[in-house]
């Protein structure tokens, strides 16, 4: 077989990594204000590899298996693109006025977007390694891009230090899996667990699946993200809330649907326990916080355990629950993202849940949407994030996971209170003194996402159905 037409599947890396290349000589040989035009070169040449993702054919595997071409990994990878070109967007303004605008930011996040790219098309443990370590390297600088601020400093140095941990572990079991099953690429490790597993092999899976967990900031090991959210510059908090979590979640179900399959309830019984942690976690250490950065981070947690309820499933039907929850998630958490970076008084960044007292007041649009993202967090009808909620629990049921899901919609209730806290605040709390003129980038995320999250059940069909045609491409 020759090359080309391999080479034709892999079209969209290609591009992310010459353009990320070219992005660098632009950068490196411009003067101080070549980073407003690379910033805008970035988004141009993911808006590109979007467009090259979507005109690929599903090849399937490729690269001798190592390279997995579906449409799993197509709906996942343009959804990712779109998160990374609306981070490099919003972070634009914020940048230039914080004093940290860097030509090297947008290429950073490019990079860590073509690791993320090969994350969701690994095929086989050693691509997975090396997709999940090129995001995690990118994003170790990127937390600490802000480089005069402490915080940021040092939000960095906990990620590096947690994440090179996670790397480690996520190594150890792929070493014990190819151990014992002698072989790297998914489809022979489930064909060599078809004949039956050793306890070595469980152990592996454990520490694959520890790692996984680590970059979805699942519990227990979600202890780095509180601390980062708050201490990266905002706008990055939003990039690393949103694509990151999208790609290692798509890894995630390609590990345990393609390499695992065979061990079903091994996997399983893991699963539901991560969800059951994180999503108790999510919704009870939330409601003491006052810096939204901080909620939003025990948000995320408590989401991916909700997201994770449907991958417990072990379903066709419980992945097309998980793909619908993390596009949703991804929708709300742009939004809520955009109206965090438009706190700000006095040239300064505001991050307390109390300084959006009166917020329906002074800036009642504003208000409105994000009233609207926050009720689609906690999970109310007929928003989004109440299908989202709908469609991994009834996958749970359908699988008989009965108590999973109970535990799912009582968790999903406390978790309202910290949403309804803010929206509280918002309405009927005396007005503080009103935020500087929101930019317009801002305001088209913002204004986009709150309106694709109330209107989402007259429009809800084509994305319901591409989720489910790409988790049909897994089974």
């Amino acid at each position: 077989m020759s090359a080309m037409p391999e080479l034709h599947a892999i079209v969209p890396e290609l591009i992310m990594a010459i353009g990320a290349m070219a992005l660098l000589m632009v950068g490196v040989y411009s003067s101080e204000r070549a980073s407003r035009s690379v910033n805008w070169m970035a988004i141009a040449v993911i808006a590109v590899a979007s467009i090259a993702v979507a005109g690929t054919e599903n090849a399937g595997a490729v690269l001798n298996g190592a390279f997995m071409v579906d449409g799993f990994a197509r709906f996942m990878k343009i959804a990712v693109l779109i998160g990374s070109a609306v981070a490099i967007l919003m972070t634009m303004r914020f940048a230039r006025n914080e004093r940290f605008e860097r030509f090297e930011f947008p290429i950073l996040v490019v990079l860590a977007t073509l690791g993320m790219m090969v994350m969701i098309s690994a095929n086989d443990l050693i691509t997975l390694y090396l997709g999940l370590e090129l995001q995690s390297l990118a994003l170790y600088v990127v937390a600490a891009i802000h480089r005069d601020n402490a915080r940021s400093s040092e939000a960095g140095l906990k990620y590096f230090v947690l994440g090179a941990l996670s790397s480690g572990m996520l190594l150890y079991g792929a070493s014990l899996v190819y151990g014992f099953t002698g072989h790297t690429g998914f489809a022979q490790i489930a064909e060599a667990l078809a004949d039956g597993r050793s306890v070595g092999l469980v152990v592996g899976l454990v520490f694959v699946l520890a790692g996984l967990a680590f970059k979805i900031s699942a519990v227990p090991f979600h202890m780095w993200t509180p601390d980062v959210y708050e201490g990266a510059p905002t706008p990055v908090t939003a990039f690393f809330a949103s694509a990151p979590k999208l790609a290692a979640m798509a890894l995630f179900i390609r590990v345990v649907v393609d390499a695992f399959a065979p061990i079903t309830p091994d996997w399983q019984q893991i699963v539901v326990f991560i969800a059951i942690a994180s999503m108790a976690l999510g919704s009870f250490a939330a409601i003491g916080q006052e810096n939204i950065k901080r909620l939003m981070a025990y948000s995320s947690i408590g989401h991916m355990g909700f997201a994770l309820v449907g991958l417990a499933a072990g379903s066709q039907q419980g992945v097309q629950g998980v793909i619908v929850y993390v596009v949703i998630y991804l929708v709300m958490n742009l939004g809520a993202f955009a109206c965090i970076l438009a706190m700000r008084r006095d040239g300064e960044m505001v991050e307390e849940i109390s300084a959006l007292s009166g917020l329906a007041r002074t800036k009642p649009g504003i208000a409105l949407l994000l009233a609207a993202i926050l009720f689609s967090l906690a999970g109310i009808p007929p928003l989004a994030g109440f299908f989202a909620k709908y469609y991994v629990f009834l996958a749970a049921i359908q699988s008989g996971l009965y108590l999973l899901a109970v535990i799912g919609v009582v968790t999903s209730v406390v978790g309202a209170y910290y949403y309804l806290r803010i929206v509280k605040i918002m309405y009927f709390d005396e007005p503080a003194d009103s935020f500087e003129p929101v930019p317009v980038e801002l305001r088209a995320v913002l204004g986009v996402s709150g309106v694709l999250v109330i209107v989402f059940a007259v429009i809800a069909a084509p994305l319901v159905d591409a989720a489910g045609a790409a988790a049909a491409s897994l089974f």
